[in-house]
């Protein structure tokens, strides 16, 4: 079912996308800077990687509003043509995001990762068909608690369905065995920072970066606690890593907007 969504989605956005280049209207299109679409192309993939962030739960909520406003303001306000004749930007919005739903599609889909992740790899997934539930995983923990791939997944579940405190019982369970497994100190730094727990989380994410200084997931979070201290020249810095490693990362973009930002404002203070 997902893959027929994904096909119907993908077919439409292309639809709309060629759809200007095929009509034959007498009607001209108002001229427009290659600049105002390049923008409008940067904030829609921004506000795509913010929602992801958000639903991972890797941004805290007056966070995601701030810089999705951000994000809306430096490119959608702007004046509107006096022309009634729709503009080939306009359509080419709608067709990326309908390509962009058609790609959560296929995101929602994937497996699970469990185990130790690879540099660069998420903290957490999204729960596929075949991955056990949190109920499974639990039982698990139970019969065999040095599993620590096991306990690394049953943090994760937690983690998604908002349980904080079983959460970070399964990732503390890890460290107890293994005092610098990353995929544990990545997610209880997440724990700690959706619970409030600022200086904890910042703990947690600058151990991870003493032990793997250019994990992009350390980063990421590292640059959002910066940037919520105001420490806005911190955040650059860090963020200038998460470019450096992770440009192709999903989130790359929307970073790239929280750095340009974090950089004008370490400029003016």
């Amino acid at each position: 079912m997902t893959y027929i969504l994904f096909t119907s989605l993908f077919l439409a956005s292309l639809a709309l996308a060629v759809r200007p280049f095929l009509a034959r209207r007498a009607a001209s299109w108002p001229a427009e800077t290659p600049d105002g679409r390049d923008d409008v192309a940067r904030a829609v993939s921004g506000l795509r990687d913010l929602e992801f962030a958000r639903a991972a739960g890797t941004i805290a909520p007056e966070d995601h509003a701030r810089l999705r406003a951000l994000l809306e303001r430096g490119a959608f306000a702007r004046e509107r043509s006096a022309s009634t004749t729709p503009a080939p930007w306009r359509t080419l919005v709608i067709a990326a995001l309908l390509a962009g739903a058609a790609a959560i599609l296929v995101a929602v889909s994937l497996p699970q990762s469990a185990g130790d992740r690879a540099p660069g790899e998420p903290i957490t997934g999204t729960a596929g068909a075949g991955a056990p539930s949190v109920a499974e995983l639990e039982r698990r923990a139970k019969a065999d608690p040095a599993d620590i791939p096991n306990q690394l997944a049953l943090g994760d579940a937690y983690l998604q369905g908002g349980n904080l405190s079983g959460a970070a019982t399964a990732y503390q369970a890890v460290l107890a065995k293994d005092s610098q497994n990353v995929a544990a100190l990545n997610g209880l730094a997440i724990v700690l920072y959706r619970a409030g727990e600022t200086s904890g989380a910042n703990v947690a994410v600058d151990r991870v970066l003493a032990l793997r200084p250019k994990d992009i997931d350390a980063l990421f979070l590292k640059g959002l606690l910066q940037y919520q201290a105001k420490d806005y020249k911190g955040a650059a810095a860090s963020w200038q890593v998460f470019l450096d490693v992770g440009q192709f990362d999903g989130r790359a973009d929307m970073v790239r907007s929280f750095y340009e930002d974090a950089k004008q404002r370490a400029g003016g203070s």
